[in-house]
Formats: C-alpha cells, sequence, structure tokens
C-alpha cells in the first residue's frame, strides 16, 4: 500500500506531459489546415502518441493519489472525471490520427477542452478555491506595521477595539498566505485555517497554537523556521514579513482572539446614499460639472461637440434602436431652434411603442427573459414579456417594477420563478438559489453565484449568506451545500446586507414583500446605483463604475454616480426622466474618436 501511494505521487510530474504534448499536437494541426499540404502529420502522430501513453499514465497515478488526498471530494470527482474523459480523448484521437480520419481534428479539439477543464480543477485542488482571491486582494504590510505601531507600548492592556482589529489582522496574514491550503474545501494535514474552530482544533501535527504561549505554538514555530526547512511555512510564494510574524506571535499571546467582525478581503461600496453638492463650476448641466472635476483631475481638454448629423442618429439609436430618415436628418441640420436637441430628445422619449420595443432587449438581457430553450421544454421556466412590454409603454416607474418582479403578480413571476431543470442537477441551481442570484445580480450588482459554492473568491459574500438570501424564496429551509456535497447546516432567510434591515414573515409570501420593501427602500443606495449605471453604460458605452455587473468596483466619479442615484429617486424613479437627463448633457453628446486614437492622446476625453 506504501509503494502505491509513492507512485501515486507521480501525478504531478506525469499530468504535465499530456498537457504540453496534447495542445502542442492541436496547434499544429490547427496550423496545418491553412497549408496546401500536411508537413507536420508523421509529428503530430507521434505527439498524440505519446501523449496518450502519458495520459493514461497520469490518470493511474492521479487516481492513486486521490485516495488519500485532504481535499474537498466534489473537486476531486470533477478533475477525475475530466482527467478520464482527457484520456479517452487522447487515445480516440492518436487512433483516428493514425487511420487518417476526417473526424481526427475534431476528436482533438475536444480533448483539448476537456484538457483545460481538467486543468482547472487540477488547480483548484493543488492552490485551493482561495487562489485568485489571495492574488487580487493581498493586504499590504503597511496596514500591519501601522496598526504595530499605534498599539506600541500598550499590548499589557489592549482594549476590547484593539484586540477585534488584532484578530482581523491575523486572519488577513492566514488568508494572504495560508488558506490557499488550508481552508474549508482543501485542508492539507487535516488544518483549516479559515473559521475559529479549525484554528482551535488544529491539524495532523497537533494543535497549531497554544493559547496565551506563542513560544510552545506550533504555528508559530513554522512559520519562523528558515525557508531550506521542508517543515517551512508556507511552503511557496512569499514568507511572511516581519511584521506578519510579529503580529501572530501577538495575537497568540493575547489568547488568540477572535473577532465577530466579519473579515472582508474585498472593498465594497457604500449601501447609503446621500446627494452629493453641485461643483461650482461654469457649466448648466450637472452631469458635466462633475465631468469637469473628473477632466480637471485627470488634465483632459473638453472635447468638441459632435455635430447635428451624428447627434440625430445617435438620439435616434439610443432611444428608438431605429435610423432617422433622410428627410428628418436634413430638416434637423436645417433647424436654427438653440433647444432643438432637447427637443428632440423629449419627442423621442414620447414615441411609446418605439421606446419599448427597443429597450425590451436590454430588459430581456437584464432580467433573463428568455423565450426558448432550457426550462421550456418541460413548462418549467415562464415568460414575462406581456408585463415587461406593458410596463415600459406605461412607463412605470423603475422602483414600483421591481416590487412587481420581486413580489410577483402571475404576470411577472418569471423573474423569480428561475428554470426548473429536467432531472438532479447541482444545488447551486435550485429554483430559490437562482432567484438569489437573479436578484443580487440584475438589481443590486453583485455575484451571488460564487457564494452558492463555497465562500466567495470574487466578493465577501459567503456560502451562509447565499443560502440565507435564497431561503427566502423557499417554503422549507435550505440545507447549505459546500461544492455540492451536503454539509448538515441550515440558516434562517436573511437579507444580504443587514444594515438596511432583516427579511421578516412565516410565509414566503410575506417574506417577498418584505424583500420587496427593503430593496426598493430609498435608503439602499446600492439598488439606484446599479440601475443609474447600467443606463448610463447603455447610453454612453460604459459605465461609470466600468463592469456593470460588480458594483463593489471603483467608479471613475462616486459623486456623479451617487448625485444620479438621488436625482432618480427625487424624479420618482421614472426611467425615461433618467434617459433624458443623461442625453441633454454635454457629455453625452461630445464627439466620439477611435480607440486607438484616444490611447495615443491621453490629452482627450476616453
Amino acid at each position: 500500500m506504501d509503494l502505491l501511494d509513492f507512485v501515486g505521487k507521480f501525478h504531478p510530474l506525469l499530468v504535465h506531459f499530456p498537457i504540453a504534448l496534447i495542445l502542442m499536437a492541436f496547434g499544429l494541426d490547427l496550423v496545418q489546415k491553412f497549408k496546401s499540404n500536411r508537413p507536420w502529420k508523421d509529428t503530430i502522430k507521434l505527439l498524440l502518441v505519446v501523449g496518450a501513453v502519458s495520459a493514461i499514465l497520469a490518470v493511474a497515478c492521479g487516481w492513486l493519489l486521490s485516495r488519500g488526498g485532504d481535499y474537498g471530494a466534489a473537486i476531486v470527482d470533477r478533475h477525475a472525471m475530466g482527467g478520464y474523459i482527457t484520456m479517452v480523448g487522447s487515445v480516440l484521437s492518436a487512433w483516428l490520427y493514425h487511420r487518417d480520419s476526417r473526424y481526427a481534428f475534431v476528436a482533438l479539439s475536444l480533448t483539448s477542452v476537456a484538457l483545460g477543464w481538467t486543468a482547472h480543477w487540477g488547480a483548484t485542488i493543488t492552490h485551493g478555491s482561495q487562489y485568485f482571491r489571495m492574488q487580487i486582494s493581498k493586504p499590504s504590510q503597511e496596514l500591519h506595521t501601522a496598526f504595530l505601531a499605534r498599539i506600541a507600548g500598550n499590548t499589557d492592556s489592549l482594549a476590547d477595539s484593539d484586540l477585534d482589529q488584532l484578530s482581523v489582522h491575523a486572519r488577513m496574514i492566514f488568508a494572504d498566505h495560508c488558506l490557499q491550503c488550508h481552508n474549508s474545501v482543501k485542508h492539507k494535514a487535516d488544518l483549516n485555517l479559515e473559521t475559529e474552530e479549525g484554528i482551535r482544533k488544529g491539524g495532523e501535527s497537533g494543535p497549531a497554537l497554544m493559547e496565551g504561549q506563542p513560544q510552545q505554538s506550533e504555528l508559530l514555530r513554522r512559520v519562523k523556521l528558515d525557508r531550506q526547512n521542508e517543515e517551512s511555512m508556507p511552503p511557496e510564494g512569499e514568507p511572511l514579513s516581519a511584521s506578519a510574524v510579529e503580529l501572530l506571535e501577538l495575537w497568540i499571546a493575547q489568547g488568540a482572539p477572535w473577532a465577530d467582525t466579519t473579515l472582508k478581503l474585498f472593498a465594497e461600496a457604500p449601501i447609503w446614499l446621500e446627494k452629493p453638492v453641485l461643483p461650482d463650476r461654469d457649466l448648466a448641466h450637472p452631469i458635466d460639472r462633475f465631468v469637469d472635476v473628473y477632466f480637471d483631475q485627470e488634465g483632459t481638454r473638453w472635447p468638441k461637440l459632435c455635430d447635428d448629423r451624428t447627434f440625430i442618429r445617435r438620439a435616434y439609436l439610443d432611444v428608438v434602436g431605429i435610423l432617422p430618415s433622410y428627410e428628418e436628418v436634413a430638416s434637423f441640420e436645417q433647424d436654427e431652434h438653440p433647444d432643438k436637441r432637447s427637443n428632440l430628445i423629449d419627442f423621442l422619449l414620447g414615441q411609446n411603442k418605439d421606446i419599448s420595443t427597443h429597450w425590451l432587449s436590454f430588459w430581456n438581457d437584464l432580467l433573463r427573459n428568455d423565450y426558448t430553450g432550457t426550462g421550456y421544454i418541460t413548462g418549467g421556466r415562464k415568460q414575462i414579456t406581456p408585463w415587461l412590454f406593458r410596463s415600459l409603454a406605461e412607463n412605470k416607474p423603475y422602483r414600483e417594477m421591481v416590487r412587481e418582479l420581486i413580489n410577483p403578480s402571475p404576470e411577472s413571476e418569471g423573474f423569480i420563478k428561475g428554470i426548473q431543470w429536467r432531472g438532479v442537477v447541482n444545488s447551486s441551481q435550485s429554483i430559490e438559489m437562482q432567484a438569489a442570484q437573479n436578484v443580487a445580480q440584475s438589481l443590486l450588482g453583485t455575484n451571488l453565484k460564487c457564494a452558492s459554492c463555497h465562500n466567495s473568491f470574487v466578493n465577501n459574500l459567503t456560502l451562509e449568506q447565499a443560502y440565507g438570501f435564497a431561503n427566502v424564496f423557499a417554503d422549507s429551509s435550505l440545507e447549505l451545500h459546500q461544492c455540492d456535497k451536503p454539509t448538515g447546516q441550515h440558516t434562517l432567510p436573511s437579507f444580504l446586507y443587514p444594515e438596511l434591515g432583516q427579511v421578516v414573515g412565516d410565509s414566503v409570501v410575506d417574506r417577498l414583500a418584505s424583500l420587496a420593501d427593503l430593496i426598493t427602500s430609498e435608503e439602499n443606495g446600492r439598488f439606484y446605483r446599479t440601475f443609474v449605471n447600467r443606463i448610463w453604460a447603455q447610453l454612453m458605452g460604459s459605465g461609470i463604475v466600468p463592469s456593470v455587473d460588480d458594483m463593489d468596483a471603483p467608479p471613475w466619479s462616486p459623486a456623479l454616480l451617487d448625485w444620479l442615484a438621488s436625482h432618480f429617486i427625487e424624479e420618482n424613479t421614472d426611467i425615461r426622466e433618467l434617459i433624458r437627463t443623461i442625453m441633454t448633457s454635454r457629455t453625452y453628446q461630445l464627439e466620439t474618436r477611435p480607440v486607438k486614437e484616444q490611447a495615443q492622446d491621453s490629452d482627450q476625453f476616453e
């Protein structure tokens, strides 16, 4: 048995051979498609034969290695399944190339896709589900140094608030250096440093720390070892800085306190909304004042306004989705009225049918309102098109539209109904979880999909938060599944942003009514910022927060975003008035320039 375990450890070495050989064969065959002959035919055959043999050996060693791994079962299963598919595909590709089959390239293409999928899960096993999160959100060492400097000389009598901060700093160090291998999904040496329970429990080597006794703590001993020592931690990457080691030592000496404070590694946009004061600028339009401030900060000059022909085409396409006629363009160019552009905007915004028809595609994308495909085959999905078209034609306030989507009538229930899949599906795609994901992404600009399987590595949302939110839409308590593996845990219905309040109600109907109130509350700045940012991006080509689905990313003008959201609320969330506000600005009417030209001239608006 020990010999088999030893053989299994060759998997990481062998697995790189099929990766290189199969991809090289695919690349050569792809290039060969553009040549009149087949100069690398024999080379490709040789690469595929050796690749198939090495794939078989890699899969065999991988199976031996997986028997004793400290990894989540679901991740290993997915990686193994991908390995089996890749192995069979590589053997099939080699055989088809040997027979000069016309299907050989198709088989090799599919094998390369399977190889990429397998490699993804392999990286998750070796680097952990937190891998990207660690790289994206490395906390600055200056934070540790500054904290140590602030409490210097007072470590014998730290205040409760300082102990909480000390706990947060310790957990930041774990996140930066340790969770790659020691997290709730992957727990090498049976050690989980992501939770208080895991840290107190320790691992295969016994307790990770001795509370109040840093010098007797295994965790501290490991991080202090010389990098050449095989027991040194972390085994790869940068060692802990002196300030990080000092913080861990102080944390253990203080009894390793664990603050109730939620550790947030990612920036979060503020929830609350306060209307900014308009900048004192010699410009009439509020939007232009904020943009003028931005231009000054960037050292950018105002570009010229676009000509009338460009403006009328732009306005028609943006508002009603069709081009103006030749006669309309000529008449507009000859019109000398100083307000002709704002008059044109008002005229277009009054075309109820054309606006509704054009903007329906925007809303279909936003609300996942589909017409065919998965779900409709079995009646497990429902359209909201008649309700949506009528709401747009009536210019129903956005707040009311959203309330009807969350606390729906039979006409509007398709948004939170989601897709009733055929057969057994991943727990992260249950009807209730789909509803939670759709509401979070569409209306609040946050990704809940990652947190539907495990603690997210793209934002601060946790698995427990995702299931708490999904429970709002459920008629019975949902069991938490981590990477589709049941945990035996349950959670109560809850809102993603409890600062605004909690969802209340004993039934789904009552909870949906409560959720509609919370989300559309005027205090929920995130909700209104998300929508005005989407409309800005639709009209301007890029959002004030460039990624419209990630409202935690920094906006290029936070003040402009908050002003637009506040103004939108003051105008009773009138969508057409929001469009009019943006289109009547000088900013909307600027001339456009090619991207290459923009990049070469940083003095111009981009």
